[in-house]
Formats: structure tokens, sequence, C-alpha cells
């Protein structure tokens, strides 16, 4: 059992390590790549794209025939 809980903390450390002995440079570089993908994934999707089916349909079942009659194409 214990065996199991070693890989996992092995990856955890290197990667740990591996960012604390990072260079200053590496690190802007790395905080600017998750600012972009907190911009992308969140600010992004809450403006440009709503959430089409909870405010056109009031059911799940409403929700899920609208699907299937988009994915078969049947009217």
């Amino acid at each position: 059992m214990a065996r199991l809980f070693s890989a996992p903390a092995r990856v955890v450390r290197f990667y740990y390590d591996g960012f604390r002995t990072m260079s200053w440079w590496g690190k802007r570089v790395w905080i600017i790549i998750l600012i972009k993908l907190f911009i992308m994934f969140l600010i992004l999707r809450l403006f440009f794209f709503p959430d089409f089916l909870k405010t056109n349909f009031s059911s799940d079942g409403e929700r899920g025939d609208y699907v299937l009659e988009q994915l078969t194409g049947n009217s």
C-alpha cells in the first residue's frame, strides 16, 4: 500500500523541486502562462460562451431532445 503513494509523492516532489529551483525568468514566464490560461478559460467563457441550453430550455428532457435533434438532423 505504501508503494502506491510513493509514486505520486515522488512526482509531486519532482515538480515542486523543479519550480522551487527555477530561475527568476522561468518563474515570470510561468506566471504569464497561468494568467493567460485564466483569461482564456474563465473570463472568455463567462462573456462569450453563455449556457445556451440552460437559458432556452426549462427541463432536462427538452435539452436532451434539442441536442438529439441537432446531432441527428431530424426535424
